[in-house]
């Protein structure tokens, strides 16, 4: 696959962004649930798939749940209970990176749950799904896909950068040792719950950027090509010159000082 260069991949999203802000007004217009669940390998790239998408939402309108290992007291839930409480209300967008799928995939492979456990998931996933389509949430399950070449290389690149070595985890470094369980547990997991009402949709991520753009494509064109007219009010002319900021209890602190010696 040939990767899209910078400037390409630049004009390209923010084409898709554009369209992203649309189907959002119009999504609050008309009251829409979205449910949006971004699935795949550890650094396969679901982070910065819900980022580009939510980029230039409303952040009232759109949430990212990204949820920690279960509490003592929701161990003892029953299981999609934790992610029920997250779903979209009338008018919103949420996007799960990860989701109820953890189930038949790391807790599957890491010995987290039983046998009997991910085997009772498998057959209540779709029951529950089509219970959330049917009462209006517009699911979209996607799983991102990398060779473990690819994982490898961002491993590395996570371990050396300061800035992005908090992803890493202990379970991380024991997960990419299975990356052909994670492969088994996966068809197993689509065959389950591929279903008509709720399909998943696999992407390519060996090239993250043209990943997420083909993800956003097939999102926008899943969805009803409707739109809302814009509201853009008239700026009304201010009456005299523009005020400057005055202070008196407190003041600004000082500007931000570049050291150009540095």
């Amino acid at each position: 696959m040939e990767k899209i260069k910078g400037k390409t991949y630049e004009r390209e999203i923010e084409s898709l962004q554009l369209e992203l802000v649309a189907m959002a007004r119009w999504a609050r217009h008309r009251g829409e649930r979205i449910a949006i669940v971004l699935e795949g390998r550890d650094t396969a790239g679901k982070g910065g798939t819900a980022k580009a998408i939510t980029e230039h939402l409303d952040t009232r309108q759109y949430r990212v749940v990204a949820l920690p290992k279960p509490s003592e007291r929701e161990q003892g839930e029953w299981y999609f209970q934790r992610y029920v409480r997250h779903l979209p209300s009338a008018g919103e967008i949420v996007l799960f990176d990860r989701s109820w799928y953890n189930r038949a995939g790391v807790e599957q492979v890491m010995g987290f749950a039983t046998e009997e456990q991910v085997q009772a998931f498998l057959l209540q996933v779709p029951a529950f799904e089509k219970l959330l389509v049917d009462g209006g949430i517009r699911l979209f399950k996607y799983w991102l896909c990398c060779d473990q070449e690819q994982q490898e290389e961002r491993f590395a690149e996570r371990r050396e950068d300061p800035l992005k070595a908090w992803k890493l985890s202990p379970i991380d470094f024991e997960a990419r040792m299975r990356y052909d369980d994670y492969t088994r547990a996966r068809e197993a997991m689509l065959a389950a719950t591929h279903t008509p009402h709720a399909p998943w949709t696999l992407v390519d991520y060996n090239h993250q950027k043209s990943g997420r753009l083909a993800l956003i494509r097939n999102l926008l064109d899943r969805l009803p090509d409707v739109s809302v007219p814009e509201c853009h009010p008239e700026l009304a002319p201010l009456q005299g010159k523009p005020s400057r900021e005055r202070y008196g209890v407190l003041q600004p602190i000082p500007h931000y000082q570049i050291d150009d010696d540095a």
